[in-house]
């Protein structure tokens, strides 16, 4: 599974125009999941993003989890971050999981961080989406269950 975790202040989720999700402050997940991933990956990932360290303290360091705040989380399905650009110039996704697997893996881990007492929303799985975001920091990082 591949993650691109961004903090921020605000983020949306709308398809054709219509509002589906927003959060205040927290993260937003762009989640990709891989032809090779399992309930092994889901797990891990979920639980080292929730208790990354990346929000600021009193004294202003990142030491604070999205648990320690009490931010939301807004999970977006994105098949394209297995997008694979070595060759020629359109992306191949032969690497990404087909959309039932990664579908009931995408949902496993949304249920995995709800469980944690985390207030997940998300997008639409499979749509064509805006996403919308104020990044904080801007503080943006990449996991990777298989690097």
């Amino acid at each position: 599974m591949r993650a691109v975790i961004q903090r921020v202040k605000q983020s949306a989720v709308t398809v054709d125009g219509r509002l589906v999700s927003n959060i205040g402050m927290g993260l937003l997940v762009l989640l990709g999941v891989a032809d090779v991933d399992g309930p092994q990956d889901v797990k891990f990932l979920a639980d080292k993003i929730i208790g990354l360290r990346i929000f600021e303290d009193t004294a202003g360091k990142m030491n604070l989890s999205l648990m320690d705040l009490g931010g939301e989380m807004l999970v977006v399905s994105q098949f394209t971050l297995f997008g694979d650009c070595r060759k020629g110039r359109r992306p191949s996704f032969i690497s990404a999981a087909p959309p039932d697997r990664a579908e009931f893996l995408y949902e496993t881990f949304i249920d995995h961080v709800r469980q944690s007492g985390v207030i997940v929303k998300t997008g639409v799985f499979g749509a064509m989406m805006d996403v919308s975001l104020i990044n904080n920091g801007p503080v943006t990082l990449i996991l990777d269950t298989r690097a």
